[in-house]
């Protein structure tokens, strides 16, 4: 079996634009601020260095994830025994403005993205101002927020595949994302996004900015943003909403461990200082169990769980 270190020592014959490390804690790479190391972690500066990253991981059986700024993450305290890939540099973080339209690479922050929107008075983008992931990770979740999501906004996107026996660039339009309600077409298939179009409206760079600074500020009058946490920990249920049921179902403010129901948000669930992944896991699997048992609904994760959970509850 190929080591973290070997592979580590392998990788820069096969290419350039990378840095390479073996047992990175992804403590450091998460919102949550938990869970175990990643064998190997990789940043990719470049395509072609991601291209030739990802072949090598594949002829040689390797475990890959690609991940963008962790905030939607949840890594087992055993850690992930393959190698996480993250989209870094000026290459994939590039933003370019033409017209009204916006170009942005996989790895740029999308708060980024909306404040070069706000800079050329294009409107659009306001609500998407504070979510803190990247573009790429944006698009794999068909993140949203205040009634926005992102696909509202795409025109297209570029992306890689990664199916079959060659690993090709193509382009996708909107509709062969294949959005839906925190989903794209990357769960369905093996692909990367690499950089997304945006097509918005003229308007008054003013009154955009006076819009994200209000929803700004609805985010931090009504989230428990001063702890670390993943947002909102479930996806909206069909009917209802998943923090007033967790809320009803006497939960706010139930911890095990450091995990913690946040008082202030009940969809929310937080680290108030040390929390393990396994204890976040556990708060999840209990949360999961009271609503049902009280509402006949069966809430699902939003959070991506990344190496192996044991069922305990």
């Amino acid at each position: 079996m190929t080591t973290p270190e070997q592979i580590r020592q392998q990788l820069p014959e096969h290419t350039d634009g990378i840095e390479v490390t073996c047992h990175e804690p992804m403590a450091r790479h998460t919102s949550f601020r938990a869970g175990g190391t990643a064998d190997v972690f990789v940043r990719a500066m470049t395509r072609e260095a991601l291209v030739k990253s990802l072949a090598f991981f594949t002829e040689n059986g390797i475990p890959f994830v690609i991940v963008g700024n962790g905030s939607n993450l949840l890594v087992s305290d055993a850690g992930y025994h393959g190698a996480v890939i993250v989209l870094s540099g000026t290459e994939f973080s590039k933003i370019t403005v033409q017209g009204e339209r916006i170009l942005a690479g996989a790895g740029a922050m999308l708060s980024d993205v909306a404040r070069a929107a706000r800079e050329h008075a294009l409107d659009g983008m306001s609500a998407l101002f504070g979510i803190p992931g990247t573009v790429g990770g944006a698009l794999y979740m068909n993140a949203g927020a205040f009634g926005t999501e992102i696909k509202d906004v795409l025109r297209h996107a570029r992306i890689l595949d990664l199916e079959g026996e060659r690993i090709e660039e193509r382009v996708l339009d909107n509709a062969a994302c294949h959005f839906g309600y925190r989903t794209s077409i990357a769960k369905e298939k093996m692909l990367c996004f690499l950089e997304g179009s945006f097509t918005l409206t003229p308007g008054d760079a003013i009154q955009i900015e006076d819009r994200m600074q209000m929803l700004l500020q609805t985010r931090k009058d009504k989230q428990p943003l001063e702890y670390p946490s993943a947002g909102s920990t479930f996806k909206r249920p069909p009917e209802g909403f998943a923090g007033q049921m967790i809320m009803e179902a006497g939960l706010s403010g139930t911890r095990i461990g450091d995990a913690e129901v946040s008082e202030k948000h009940c969809g929310f669930l937080i680290n108030k200082g040390k929390a393990t992944a396994t204890d976040i896991w556990r708060l999840m699997q209990l949360v999961t169990k009271k609503v049902e048992e009280t509402h006949g609904v069966r809430l699902v994760p939003e959070v991506i769980l990344l190496g192996e959970f044991e069922a305990c509850v």
